[in-house]
């Protein structure tokens, strides 16, 4: 091999290796918050946890996703006629936090109550309903997102 190879050959190989992009080095988090108890406090507790994550990392520009997974008596948080919490739930997803923060209604447990109560559950509309909380709760995880239970 030539002197001016191995000169150039060595030249690269010295030279640091640089990120293609600044957006490369922005820090992207999701997490997940389980409701499972029909439980105000606990369901406000969830609404603030959320709340506060976004705003650490809005406040540090970092991208950041939550979604708040309910499933069993945590339900409730997301149905329609009983929830204590809908005005304050469409007040984070439509004003405060739009795109930030998803609601995830299991639908194997509205399919429980339905049963049990003899009448259809409606789920508030700022709600996506998912086959089962439990497995949407394991997907995400087994995703990279974070996991928190209030």
């Amino acid at each position: 091999m030539g002197v001016i190879i191995r000169l150039a050959i060595a030249a690269l190989l010295s030279m640091p290796l640089v990120s293609g992009s600044p957006a490369a080095d922005v820090k992207s988090h999701r997490v997940s918050i389980q409701v499972d108890q029909n439980d105000p406090q606990v369901m406000n507790l969830a609404l603030n946890n959320a709340s506060n994550v976004i705003e650490y990392y809005r406040a540090k520009n970092e991208d950041v996703d939550v979604d708040i997974v309910t499933y069993g008596p945590g339900l409730h948080m997301l149905r329609d006629d009983t929830s204590p919490v809908k005005d304050r739930i469409k007040r984070l997803k439509e004003l405060t936090f739009p795109g930030k923060i998803q609601f995830s209604a299991c639908n194997n447990t509205k399919q429980g109550m339905e049963k049990a109560e003899g009448k259809a559950v409606s789920i508030i509309s700022d709600a996506t309903l998912v086959p089962s909380g439990v497995v949407h709760l394991m997907e995400l995880q087994e995703q990279g997102w974070s996991y928190v239970r209030p």
